[in-house]
């Protein structure tokens, strides 16, 4: 099992009173020294400003702040957790995506999901519709994201989204595309888009009886899309309580989750605490674990 972080960039309220800059350093700082301690990968949020109220503290925006953090690191992959695919044109999304993988490397994930978070919408003039009408919109963005992804131009005619004869070059560098992961739980529209058209499903906060549970659900559903469901992966963003509990409990929980099959999971240990400290105790709780890290990299 793969462990990746994310790292600080306010919207849990982790920078508030902090100076923008100081703030900005301490993210590079963290995200040098996640890959140093081994492991997999680092994401980060994708939201506009603080959780659970809105506040008017730091909030750093996360395309930008994966594009510095690509060109800041050298192994570690990249991506979000996740792109709300409602705040941006779909096809502007695969752009971005294109652009920061061969920035990176070849490093970079493209998670994404529909969207939830009901006071960024509506603060930053999108509306908030209906969740029927989002998951109809996240589909059509799919199919865009997909196309613009793939070789040659795009053309696709949806209710929500279109594109004809799109331009999007370079598309990349990893083969045969970027990853692309879908967030969520939901067991109908979620898990069939996922099945259709990702790489790998990322849930959230579920225990290891439900996961084994709903991965086997899946991968019947990437079968039946006549794909090898052997390839798809499976992930999960861990309950920040079960993450601040450090030493045994958490080992447990890691423990538990490893043995249940799943991909890779991510969390954010420096959600109470911006430190090195919180990464580097979490990485011995990994350990602990019977999980190995990446072998460390000097940045």
């Amino acid at each position: 099992m793969q462990v990746g972080l994310l790292v600080p960039q306010g919207w849990k309220g982790e920078y508030d009173g902090w100076d923008p800059a100081d703030a900005w350093a301490r993210t590079i700082e963290l995200a040098r020294q996640a890959e140093e301690v081994g492991f997999e990968s680092i994401w980060v949020f994708d939201h506009f400003h603080t959780v659970p109220v809105p506040t008017d503290e730091i909030t750093f925006e996360s395309f930008s702040v994966l594009a510095a953090l690509a060109m800041a690191t050298r192994r570690v992959r990249l991506g979000h957790m996740v792109v709300c695919t409602g705040f941006r044109n779909p096809a502007h999304t695969a752009k971005l995506a294109s652009t920061l993988d061969v920035i990176s490397g070849g490093r970079f994930e493209l998670g994404i999901g529909a969207g939830w978070k009901k006071d960024e919408w509506e603060a930053y003039g999108y509306g908030f519709p209906p969740i029927g009408e989002r998951m109809d919109a996240f589909g059509d963005d799919l199919e865009v994201i997909t196309r613009m992804l793939a070789p040659g131009r795009a053309t696709y005619e949806g209710s929500h989204a279109h594109v004809r004869d799109a331009i999007n070059e370079p598309k990349g560098i990893q083969k045969p595309r970027i990853p692309i992961i879908v967030g969520g739980n939901g067991e109908v529209r979620t898990a069939g888009y996922a099945a259709r058209f990702a790489d790998e499903l990322n849930f959230v906060f579920l225990d290891a009886a439900e996961l084994r549970e709903r991965m086997a659900s899946v991968r019947q559903r990437v079968a039946d899309e006549g794909r090898d469901p052997a390839t798809f992966r499976f992930s999960m963003y861990l309950r920040d309580e079960d993450v601040r509990r450090a030493g045994q409990a958490r080992v447990d929980v890691i423990g538990s989750l490893a043995e249940s099959g799943l991909d890779r999971i991510v969390a954010f240990p420096t959600r109470w605490s911006p430190t090195a400290e919180a990464q580097e105790a979490f990485a011995a709780d990994v350990r602990a674990a019977g999980v190995e890290l990446s072998e460390a990299v000097a940045v």
